[in-house]
């Protein structure tokens, strides 16, 4: 809940130099735009801004996090450990840190909701040459 009262780096960027991916649940109102800002392969900064539910919310404060200082690699390793724990897949728990806490969330409809911030932060970090 601390991550969704007070949660971190949660603000509109107008830098154009950060990359920007939308990301939404259909189902839902859950609507945030991620934005990432890389120099040397490393992400420097993030944020997020939008309408979104608790678990959403508190799950972007807790990514951006741990994905701020990382370079794109780590940073997509991280994700896709997430990803994994999140669909009972084998995962890294040591690397997850804070995010850990969804582990409980990967069998109830919530689960969307904790991968959303992810799921933007990974297409961004993908297509972040196209």
């Amino acid at each position: 809940m601390e991550h969704y009262t007070n949660p971190h780096n949660r603000r509109k960027v107008e830098d154009m130099s950060y990359l920007k991916e939308n990301t939404r649940n259909s189902s839902c109102i859950d609507n945030l735009n991620i934005y990432i800002k890389i120099e040397n392969d490393k992400i420097i900064d993030m944020a997020y801004e939008g309408e979104a539910c608790a678990i959403s919310i508190s799950s972007a404060s807790i990514m951006t996090n741990n994905l701020i200082g990382k370079t794109v690699d780590d940073a997509l390793n991280f994700i896709n450990n997430m990803e994994a724990m999140l669909n009972n897949q084998n995962y890294n728990a040591n690397i997850l840190n804070e995010a850990i806490v969804y582990e409980n969330v990967k069998n109830t409809s919530r689960k969307t909701c904790a991968w959303l911030p992810y799921a933007g932060a990974k297409k961004a970090l993908q297509n972040k040459n196209v």
